[in-house]
């Protein structure tokens, strides 16, 4: 059995002191989550609370990715601000549906449309 090598991207693009477009590509599992975890991580620790997710390349995410998601947004919420997902491809979608993920931190069309939820920051 051969071993499959960890299928994660992430950019991370500084917009301004409080604001960070992540853009996450390839499949988000039990071996890719503690890296994206890492750079939320280290991008809350640099003061940013505006966390924008392009999803639009995520082909595939399970529970350990959703469970990086969701206390990003709790991270995010608790010092002031907020996590925000953009374009979320269909299959991702449908799983951050199913989750009632959708209630908690509504997907937006793009980037764009992200960014000026959370202030207008492009």
């Amino acid at each position: 059995m051969s071993e499959r090598e960890p299928n994660l991207d992430v950019d991370v693009e500084i917009r301004d002191d409080r604001t960070a477009v992540l853009t996450v590509e390839g499949e988000l599992d039990m071996e890719t989550a503690g890296r994206l975890e890492d750079l939320l991580t280290e991008q809350f620790g640099q003061g940013r609370r505006r966390l924008v997710l392009d999803l639009s390349a995520l082909g595939f995410m399970d529970s350990s990715g959703l469970n990086v998601l969701i206390r990003a947004v709790n991270r995010a919420r608790e010092t002031g601000g907020d996590l925000y997902l953009a374009a979320p491809t269909p299959a991702v979608r449908r799983i951050l549906e199913i989750t009632g993920v959708t209630t908690m931190t509504p997907p937006h069309d793009g980037v764009a449309d992200a960014l000026a939820a959370a202030g207008g920051a492009r």
